[in-house]
C-alpha cells in the first residue's frame, strides 16, 4: 500500500524524542517502510530522512513556542504557518495517489479537508478532546470519510460524544530494544519526559523529597517559564537534571532506578513512558489520570487519586516493593509494537479495500 503519515508539526521527527507523538510517529513509519509499504512522511523540515520525508514546514518557519508566556503575534506567527503548511499539503495531497492517509497531526486542518481529498482517512486522537479538534470533528462525522482510532479505553471514553464509533489500538514499543533489569541497588528514583506543566515535575520533585529519595530527570525543557518558576527554586543536591538522553543512556538510568515516577496534570491519553519503565522492569508510581489507571495493575504500578504530594510520596515507598518481572512481563503482555503495527496495517488493508469496493461500484453504474 502506498500510505502517507501526516505528523504534527511542533518538532521534527528525529532522535532524541521530545515526547511520545514523535516516538510513536518514528516507529510506525520505519515499520511500515520495512514491511514493503510505500510511505510518505508529511513533516517537519529536520525530520530523520530514512523515513522518507516530504517537507511541510521549512526551517525558517519552524520555531517551536518553548514558554507557557508568549505574546499574541508569536502564538499568530506559529498558527498561520501550520495552518497553511497543511492547507496547502492537502491541496497537493492527491498528487500522490495515496491508498490511505494516516493522520496524526493533531490539527483540524486535515480533518475538515478529509472530505475534498480522495484517499480515506485514519485519524489518531492522540489528545483528550481539544477544542478545535471536536468542532473538526463533529462536523466530519456528516460525510463520514474519516476512521478514528484511539490510543486507549480512557481516551476513547472521553472522546465519545465527538467520535462515538471509535476503535481502540494500544500504543507499543520496541521491546526488543529496551534492556530489562531484575535488580537495581543504585537507591533512586527515575522521572522522564518533556518538562512542561502537563508532565508535573514539579509535584515529582515534592514528592521526592517527602520519600527521602534523590530523583534523576532526564528530558528537554520545553515551557521554560515553567521551569523557571517552579522547577529551579525546588533544585537541590537531592534532585538531578540529565537533559535529554539518548535511547540507551535512558534505558539505563529506568532500568537502575528503584521506581518510575510518572505525574501527569491532565488526561494523559496513554503515556508512553509507563510502557518502557515496565519494561525496564521498574514499577511506577504515579498520578491516577487519565489512561495510567488501566494501563498498570497491582503488581506493576502505585497510584494517588489526586495531586496531594504525601499520598504521591506514600506510592513511591509501596511501589519500591513492586515485582520486576511482572513489570516487564506487563510490558511484553500489552506494549509490544509489533502488535500495533500489525492491528494499523489490517485497519489499512480493511479501508483501502472498502474503498477500492466503492469505487468500482460507483464506476460500474
Amino acid at each position: 500500500m502506498k500510505i502517507g503519515i501526516i505528523a504534527h508539526l511542533k518538532y521534527p521527527i528525529t532522535k532524541p524524542f521530545m515526547g511520545g507523538l514523535e516516538a510513536f510517529t518514528y516507529d510506525i513509519c520505519q515499520r511500515l517502510l520495512a514491511r514493503g509499504h510505500d510511505v510518505l512522511l508529511y513533516a517537519c523540515a529536520g525530520s530523520d530522512p530514512i523515513l522518507n520525508v516530504r517537507p511541510i514546514l521549512c526551517e525558517e518557519d519552524y520555531r517551536p513556542i518553548t514558554s507557557s508566556q508568549f505574546t499574541s503575534r508569536q502564538l499568530s506567527t506559529e498558527y498561520i504557518s501550520t495552518h497553511h503548511a497543511y492547507v496547502e499539503m492537502m491541496q497537493e495531497i492527491d498528487k500522490d495517489e495515496l491508498d490511505v492517509i494516516f493522520n496524526n497531526s493533531l490539527n483540524y486542518v486535515p480533518i475538515m479537508m478529509s472530505v475534498l481529498v480522495k484517499a480515506p482517512m485514519v485519524t489518531v486522537l492522540h489528545t483528550p478532546p481539544i477544542f478545535e479538534l471536536k468542532n473538526a470533528i463533529r462536523r466530519e462525522q456528516n460525510y463520514g470519510r474519516v476512521k478514528y482510532v484511539s490510543v486507549s479505553e480512557t481516551n476513547a471514553e472521553n472522546w465519545k460524544a465527538y467520535a462515538p464509533e471509535c476503535d481502540i489500538i494500544h500504543n507499543g514499543i520496541d521491546l526488543t530494544t529496551w534492556a530489562f533489569y531484575p535488580e537495581n541497588d543504585r537507591g533512586y528514583i527515575m522521572w522522564f519526559g518533556r518538562i512542561h506543566p502537563d508532565k508535573g515535575l514539579h509535584l515529582a520533585i515534592d514528592a521526592a523529597k517527602l520519600a527521602g529519595r534523590k530523583m534523576k530527570v532526564a528530558g528537554a525543557i520545553s515551557d521554560q517559564h515553567y521551569y523557571e518558576t517552579e522547577i529551579m527554586p525546588r533544585l537541590d543536591d537531592s534532585i538531578e537534571l540529565l537533559g535529554s538522553c539518548n535511547h540507551q543512556q535512558l534505558n539505563e538510568l529506568i532500568g537502575n532506578a528503584t521506581v518510575s515516577l510518572i505525574t501527569p496534570c491532565w488526561d494523559e491519553p496513554f503515556g508512553l513512558v509507563v510502557a518502557e519503565s515496565l519494561a525496564c522492569g521498574t514499577p511506577v508510581a504515579g498520578i491516577a489520570k487519565g489512561a495510567l489507571p488501566k494501563l498498570l495493575d497491582e503488581q506493576t504500578g502505585r497510584l494517588c487519586s489526586g495531586d496531594n504530594v504525601q499520598e504521591l510520596a506514600d506510592c513511591i515507598l509501596a511501589a519500591e516493593q513492586l515485582d520486576r518481572p511482572a513489570c516487564r512481563q506487563r510490558a511484553e503482555d500489552l506494549f509490544d509494537v509489533e502488535r500495533m503495527v500489525d492491528a494499523y496495517e489490517t485497519l489499512f488493508e480493511s479501508i483501502a479495500l472498502e474503498t477500492a469496493v466503492t469505487k468500482m461500484k460507483t464506476n460500474v453504474r
